[in-house]
């Protein structure tokens, strides 16, 4: 019976890896401040459990920007097409009494 992953703390920084032992990828790091001590085990995974929904909720609330900020866009490009043809138009029509340069 062999192990999928397994996991390994470095000798020079402290940090944790998990490592997939058939791919040889690292699946997961955590640095020697969040590793879980033997004391408060259930303390570091409930901060990275907040941080990683406040990165959600950032990720959403961000999401919603753009899609809004692309709405607006789609709204005044009817306009911007407008007022570009009409200096096209202007440009190509020459009114009587004009010299070209």
């Amino acid at each position: 019976m062999s192990a999928k992953q397994i996991d390994v703390t470095c000798p020079c920084c402290s940090t944790r890896l998990t490592v997939d032992v058939l791919t040889a990828q690292v699946l997961r790091r955590s640095p020697p401040a969040e590793a879980p001590d033997r004391e408060s085990a259930g303390a570091p995974a409930a901060d990275r459990w907040a941080s990683a929904q406040e990165r959600v909720r950032d990720r959403s609330k961000s999401g919603e920007d753009r899609l809004e900020s692309a709405l607006e866009q789609e709204r005044g490009k009817s306009k911007r097409f407008d007022d570009l043809f009409e200096k096209a138009r202007e440009k190509h029509v020459k009114k009587p009494g004009e010299d070209s340069p």
